[in-house]
């Protein structure tokens, strides 16, 4: 049996570009994922104001971490993008690069403006649960 994870739109909310929750159907495992930051395999955050450039670094981390897990961007059930920034189009641009990424998979999302990240020049990090069927048939 193949199970999915259903990600729950609400005909009573508000039409947002993403689910207002997901279900996780029994016997499948949970990922919780580090924050992905932007972050070169040096270990470093690029020198850059560019918040694009920064939120696409730190999907494709969290692709690989993903990839270590025999896992996708398809299996995440929740993400929280943090940016920090005051400013509100620095968040709809982070967003938008990283729903890109997301393609048609519109998880339950939180994005947060705060203060200040982990790393020197750091602006943008995602959290992430994922759920999966590790079972092969």
């Amino acid at each position: 049996m193949n199970k999915k994870i259903s990600l729950i739109h609400s005909n009573h909310l508000a039409q947002v570009d993403y689910a207002y929750a997901s279900r996780v159907p029994a016997g499948m495992d949970l990922l919780f994922l580090a924050g992905a930051c932007p972050l070169t395999q040096e270990g470093i955050v690029p020198e850059s104001s560019d918040y694009e450039l920064q939120a696409n670094l730190c999907v494709e981390n969290l692709k690989e971490a993903l990839k270590e897990c025999d896992a996708t961007l398809e299996d995440i059930v929740y993400t929280r993008i943090l940016v920090a920034s005051q400013n509100q189009a620095d968040l709809v641009t982070t967003w938008e690069t990283i729903r890109k990424e997301f393609g048609d998979h519109d998880v339950p999302s939180t994005l947060s403006g705060v203060t200040v990240l982990g790393y020197k020049n750091q602006l943008v990090e995602i959290e992430a649960v994922a759920a999966f069927d590790n079972r092969t048939n």
